[in-house]
């Protein structure tokens, strides 16, 4: 805010609303919106600046266009917390110029850059240090302390595993935050560092994966480094490369379990490039479970609504082929619907409509709140609509090997646990065993 305010943007009023955006929506900054997604990238759900739009306005908005993250002149992917926050700001920021707010001296300003700016005073925040500083300075009011995770990386490498860390934060912030959240949870005397075969800091991920940077030992506490042309097991770096560590390790592509919580900078690239396996955290997940538990009963009940009006709308379309067909002298599809006369058959679609409709009064409210105990305003986090996935799991699936909510949870399993997939069911797969197609 205060690096927007300096541009000459109003931002006094400003608020950081948590339940205005989630991870997993996708930016138009051509347009001003902010849209969900299908797997296929069809748009159900739209926000233009803090309001949401009806499902009518979707239709006439973006009913020929699909989402396309290859084009990144249009759209922005919410893939971290960052982006959540850059969002919430960017559309509260749309209102102020849809409502002729943003002083004019700035120039003309369309959406695009409006979101450019945004954008740039979000990443002066970040890259100058002032959000690390304020962590650095009060830790407890930003981290929440996880005791099990020490343990379960603890689990790991006592199973012989090999851990490393490779962040791009810099070395004084790593080692503060480590320090804060890992040494109080550690048996004995030991260290964050003692759980590491090898720690990277400003390894400038996603490049890491990619390119060989020059490669730096820091050696002393304040953070002193000099150049460094091999690195060797208990080492702490900085800078060089995914190869450099497969190289000094010897160990190689799947061999290799990358944990993060970034999709593009983490998981993609280091499946991409180097087909290292990949774990995603995605901390959402415990608030959605949970809401996918309370929200049970009512998905049942909607469900079954749903299956009753099947059934009768299935009726109403064999009244309506038994008159179609009688016209040419034709039998209808079923023996019941032939013995009936054609005022029975219009009296039967007549009624079949009605039980429909009430049907249909029944279900709208029950999908209008479906996945409103996650968010009201976009509904789950991996799903769109009440069947389909969302954009967000389409890249889950497509780039992690498996997801968790925290690396903790891998202490409810032994470290010797070896992780396999459920069976992917296709459409066809239960009419093949009982219609013998």
């Amino acid at each position: 805010m205060a690096n927007l305010k300096s541009m000459g943007f109003p931002v006094d009023d400003l608020e950081f609303d948590p339940d205005l955006v989630i991870r997993g929506l996708i930016m138009d900054k051509v347009k001003g919106n902010l849209v969900k997604a299908d797997r296929f990238g069809y748009i159900k759900r739209v926000m233009h600046g803090t309001k949401m739009l009806s499902t009518r306005a979707v239709s006439e908005i973006y009913g020929r266009e699909l989402v396309d993250l290859r084009k990144e002149s249009t759209w922005e992917f919410l893939n971290t917390l960052f982006s959540v926050s850059e969002a919430v700001m960017f559309m509260q920021m749309v209102d102020k110029l849809d409502q002729g707010l943003v002083p004019p001296e700035l120039g003309p300003l369309d959406y695009t850059g409006l979101y450019n700016a945004v954008s740039k005073a979000l990443f002066r925040a970040h890259v100058e240090g002032q959000l690390k500083s304020e962590i650095m300075a009060e830790p407890e009011r930003f981290v929440e302390p996880d005791p099990e995770l020490p343990l379960a990386l603890l689990d790991q490498k006592e199973a012989g595993k090999k851990l490393l860390l490779i962040t791009n934060s810099d070395y004084l912030y790593t080692n503060k935050m480590m320090n804060h959240a890992f040494n109080r949870f550690l048996p004995n005397d030991m260290g964050w560092r003692d759980l590491f075969e090898m720690v990277i800091v400003s390894a400038r991920k996603p490049e890491f994966f990619q390119i060989s940077h020059p490669l730096y030992e820091v050696v002393t506490n304040d953070g002193l480094m000099r150049p460094c042309f091999k690195a060797t097991s208990g080492g702490l770096y900085s800078g060089g490369s995914a190869q450099m560590v497969e190289k000094s390790l010897d160990i190689h592509g799947d061999e290799i379990l990358y944990v993060g919580d970034h999709i593009f900078t983490d998981v993609s690239q280091s499946k991409v490039h180097l087909r290292w396996r990949t774990a995603l955290i995605c901390r959402e997940l415990e608030d959605e479970f949970e809401a996918l538990i309370q929200s049970h009963v009512q998905k049942e009940k909607l469900v079954t609504l749903i299956q009753q009006k099947e059934i009768v709308g299935d009726l109403f379309n064999q009244f309506r082929l038994a008159l179609q067909r009688r016209t040419n002298s034709r039998p209808a599809q079923t023996v019941a619907a032939t013995s009936m006369n054609d005022q029975e058959l219009t009296e039967s679609m007549q009624k079949s409509l009605i039980v429909m409709q009430r049907l249909d009064e029944k279900i709208a409210p029950l999908m209008e709140s479906d996945g409103d105990l996650f968010n009201k305003r976009w509904g789950w986090l991996s799903r769109a609509g009440l069947w389909d996935k969302s954009h967000l799991t389409r890249q889950i699936e497509k780039y992690a090997d498996i997801y968790t909510s925290r690396v903790s949870n891998f202490l409810h399993y032994t470290p010797f646990m070896y992780f396999q997939s459920q069976e992917q069911t296709l459409a066809h797969d239960v009419h093949s065993y009982s219609r013998g197609q």
